[in-house]
């Protein structure tokens, strides 16, 4: 934090930190539903073998079905130390181009028949709008990175920020 501060300094003026953006893509409510649906269910499968083998169903299938439910809402996009953090992906944002936020009908044409192959992309069905972001690296073949995000204004000004204090 200290050598960006002496950065700044060393450049005359003031430049405002970036803002920070940190969103967690969480499965929506009704999963945790079905999920306790999932584990219902096992009981009533296994029942007819006894009360004790029910009450394990009930306890493994609806803990088993919310531990998946919890690992495919654990996706996190982050804008931090000058990258882009979808998922599994870190991004360094000196390789990101412009960036655009797609409201709800252009993140489902940009999912589907928009689509390039070799994009990398973190979608989650349930969150509507995305970002799309160009890739400018000659080395890298991924011509964009689409993120599934609720905010994409915020997103797109957290990239710019990012960039700006990098350069």
């Amino acid at each position: 934090m200290s050598a960006v501060r002496s950065r700044r300094a060393k450049l005359g003026r003031m430049v405002p930190p970036a803002q920070p953006y940190d969103e967690r893509l969480t499965a929506p409510r009704t999963w945790w539903l079905i999920a306790a649906g999932v584990g219902f269910g096992t009981a009533l499968m296994l029942f007819p073998l006894g009360p004790l083998p029910a009450l394990g169903g009930l306890v493994v299938g609806g803990a088993l079905a919310a531990a998946c439910v919890s690992a495919y809402g654990s996706a996190r996009v982050r804008v931090v130390a000058g990258s882009l953090i979808a998922g599994d992906a870190r991004i360094p944002v000196s390789a990101l181009g412009e960036a655009e936020a797609l409201d709800a009908a252009e993140a489902r044409a940009w999912r589907t028949h928009k689509a390039d192959i070799r994009a990398h992309m973190l979608l989650r069905s349930y969150v509507r709008t995305a970002v799309r972001v160009e890739v400018t690296d000659p080395e890298d073949p991924t011509p964009y990175v689409y993120v599934s995000t609720r905010d994409p204004e915020a997103l797109v000004k957290a990239l710019q920020a990012e960039k700006e204090t990098a350069a």
